[in-house]
């Protein structure tokens, strides 16, 4: 099996694709600005196989890729929220863009036959008319926010550097998708969190939310790291592939179905601070090519996502209580 190296090991997704990998028969090597990834198995050979590396040095992604020589490379690591970039934009997209730059020329020089998955994002597509959806990779970009810019701009840079210098790259462009271990700048955990803070005390049983009244095309992450996984097998090298469900959620409705699995009565106010500048009103991608080449299907339903997040966000407070 190859070996694969995993870029923001310590992220959302690092985890949970370090675990698919592994289950594939992977060796895993991992890398992040942390001194370990958390989520991973503490054993002496997982700790030997991380490197704590800054992307945006150079001289130091290309000696990691010298010194692991991987077969896979994923290209997680990224500023990823999209309400930050609007705050910090220059941040957003020169961290992104640079860190991108930074990994695509190590792979030219230091690992020429490795392949390459930049992770990019159904955000790359902008404001896209009902009427021309479900997406799919044909459609051109809009992008509207710093951070979905910096992703076409990624995704265009891979694209030279296969054109350029036959670096072997299959793109992702990954929609909406959450899970255990998302973090709360994020919509879905944002409610889990508020839940299991209400449940226990340690805030007022109010929920405070956004905008509800957009439509998302979710996955569960579990699902998104297991079509990674066959893209980095079965991908065609230079080709992007939708990662999405096929099918759109009310925002609403996912809280309704939060709310449902409450220990205890809440309420629901919105909150102005909580909207974007630019909010999408409905964004559903079509997965044709990614299940036509790989034969991924999604497994698990947004009520067992739903559920397992919750618990998850239980669990963390919980354990900042305690602590």
């Amino acid at each position: 099996m190859p070996r694969a190296l995993v870029t923001g090991a310590s992220g959302f997704v690092g985890p949970h694709l370090c675990a698919a990998l592994e289950a594939h028969g992977c060796e895993v090597w991992t890398t992040d600005r942390s001194p370990a990834p958390p989520g991973r198995s503490q054993s002496q050979a997982a700790a030997s196989r991380h490197s704590r590396c800054d992307l945006a040095d150079a001289a130091a992604v290309r000696a990691l890729v010298e010194s692991t020589r991987p077969e896979w490379i994923f290209h997680l690591a990224s500023l990823s929220s999209v309400a930050h970039s609007f705050e910090n934009p220059s941040e957003v997209l020169l961290g992104n863009l640079g860190a991108a730059c930074n990994v695509l020329e190590a792979v030219r020089r230091a690992a020429p036959l490795a392949r390459l998955l930049v992770v990019g994002s159904a955000e790359q597509y902008g404001a896209v008319p009902e009427g021309e959806q479900p997406i799919r990779e044909t459609q051109p970009f809009r992008p509207a926010s710093p951070y979905a810019v910096g992703k076409v701009a990624q995704e265009y840079l891979a694209l030279q550097y296969a054109a350029t210098w036959g670096v072997d790259v299959v793109l992702a462009r990954s929609f909406n998708h959450s899970g255990p271990g998302q973090s709360d700048r994020f919509v879905l955990p944002a409610f889990a969190a508020q839940i299991a803070a209400c449940e226990q005390g340690r805030q007022e049983p109010v929920l405070r939310v956004g905008n509800l009244d957009v439509w998302r095309d979710f996955l569960d992450v579990r699902d998104v790291v297991r079509a990674y996984v066959l893209l980095a097998e079965r991908g065609e090298h230079g080709t992007a592939y939708n990662v999405c469900r096929g099918e759109t959620f009310r925002i609403r409705d996912l809280l309704d179905g939060l709310l449902a699995q409450a220990r205890r009565p809440l309420r629901v106010e919105p909150d102005p601070a909580r909207w974007r500048p630019v909010d999408l009103p409905v964004l559903r991608g079509d997965p044709s090519r990614l299940r036509e080449r790989t034969g991924w299907s999604p497994s698990l339903d947004m009520h067992r996502t739903l559920g397992d997040l919750l618990d998850d966000w239980r669990g963390r407070t919980a354990g900042a209580g305690a602590s």
